[in-house]
């Protein structure tokens, strides 16, 4: 197996920031259709404007899905708690595989672009 394949399984196997928040700021839900992954955003703000550089305290994310999924989660939490807002919301595909570190098949790029696809969603709303 190659190291970034145990990345990924890893986090997989161990998500970091998996679960809920009490009482979040914000919290979106979207899902693949092609697929059936669903995935939640939890999000409590330190700052709670992007007009004033919002800022995320705490990050939660919950629901179904595949290894790439689960992982990219796992994994853009962990990014987003370093990232400013104007800074996740022009994050893009190639964020995410650079992120994974594994050349993604068409039908894997919409499981890893899920989680994404919420967390801008969720800096959307702030």
């Amino acid at each position: 197996m190659d190291l970034y394949r145990d990345l990924i399984l890893d986090h997989y196997r161990n998500p970091r920031n998996f679960g809920h928040l009490d009482k979040p700021d914000v919290a979106v839900e979207d899902h693949n259709v092609s697929c059936g992954d669903r995935m939640v955003m939890e999000i409590k703000f330190k700052v709670k404007s992007l007009k004033s550089k919002a800022a995320i305290e705490d990050i939660r994310f919950s629901g179904e899905g595949c290894a790439i999924s689960q992982a990219s989660a796992s994994m853009l939490t962990e990014k987003a708690k370093t990232l400013a807002a104007e800074k996740i919301l022009v994050l893009t595909l190639e964020d995410i595989v650079e992120m994974l570190g594994t050349t993604l098949t068409p039908s894997r790029v919409k499981c890893a672009l899920l989680p994404l696809e919420v967390l801008q969603k969720a800096m959307i709303k702030v």
